[in-house]
């Protein structure tokens, strides 16, 4: 097996067709099924078993997925490695970033950091906090920053913190919310518990949920208009918005939701890493 044959096991893994991991390889099927047939031949085990819904994974096949994702990692440590032998900061930097924070302040941080660094190629990956934690776990990125709580045991820096708001076009009243239209966006579990804590303790009735969007803009947009009020972490508000909002409380505390940024201890010793976090701790007024 070579890298190649890594990358197929893993996106076959993942996309769980031949017909969407070929497009996904850029490669035709027949030479997908062909090389997954060499595989099997070379280590003279059956790998997959192909049904209606897709590929299942035999228990060997399942040891080659796991073996392939240690290989991949073991040789994106040896690259890494090298490109950082150099005093020169330069090599690709693999980011995952919360969605929310990717999309109102990792812009201008990058700007930033490739101003400063122009020999640095970024590979990003967004989404759900829960979901960049399970890359950063299995070393997939170099550097998480999340929202929210977390489990992790190595190193961490809170980037900054911020509050969690009632927002609507017009003032309203918390005693109003459960007689009001609330819209709801789709968001990582733990912000999605921190309100769902907070209504249980406030009120007595559910909320009056009239609308569900999957984007936390497009629920904005609805609130601007003023077809119904949501709960938003302030980081996603601006002046121009022109939203009242009222700060959420738990026992006459403001509640507020950190950014983290976290890596491993040992990565500090490449170059690229050392820089971006110093970069951060910069931008951030970090001390520690």
């Amino acid at each position: 097996m070579n890298e190649k044959d890594w990358e197929l096991l893993l996106t076959l893994y993942k996309e769980g067709t031949i017909t969407s991991t070929a497009q996904k390889l850029y490669i035709s099927q027949p030479a997908l099924t062909y090389r997954i047939k060499q595989i099997e031949k070379g280590f003279q085990a059956k790998i997959i078993y192909r049904g209606n819904k897709g590929v299942v994974f035999t228990t060997q096949g399942l040891y080659l997925v796991e073996y392939a994702q240690k290989m991949v990692n073991e040789l994106r440590k040896t690259k890494d490695k090298i490109r950082n032998m150099e005093d020169e900061v330069q090599g690709i930097l693999r980011l995952g970033v919360s969605s929310n924070f990717a999309l109102y302040q990792l812009p201008v941080l990058l700007e930033g950091f490739l101003s400063k660094y122009p020999n640095v190629e970024i590979n990003l990956t967004t989404g759900w906090s829960s979901k960049i934690l399970t890359k950063l776990q299995s070393e997939e990125v170099h550097i998480a920053i999340l929202r929210g709580e977390h489990n992790w045991t190595g190193e961490q820096l809170i980037l900054n913190q911020e509050t969690l708001c009632v927002a609507s076009k017009d003032i309203v009243d918390l005693e109003e919310l459960p007689n009001l239209n609330l819209i709801k966006y789709q968001t990582d579990f733990h912000l999605k518990n921190t309100f769902d804590q907070w209504w249980q303790n406030n009120y007595t009735t559910p909320p009056n949920v009239t609308m569900e969007v999957d984007r936390i803009e497009t629920c904005k947009e609805l609130v601007k208009k003023g077809i119904g009020y949501a709960i938003f972490p302030s980081i996603s508000l601006k002046d121009e918005d022109n939203l009242f909002t009222i700060d959420l409380e738990e026992n006459d505390q403001k509640i507020l939701r950190k950014t983290w940024l976290l890596h491993r201890k040992e990565l500090l010793e490449l170059n690229i890493i050392h820089a971006f976090v110093t970069f951060m701790k910069d931008f951030y007024g970090i001390k520690q």
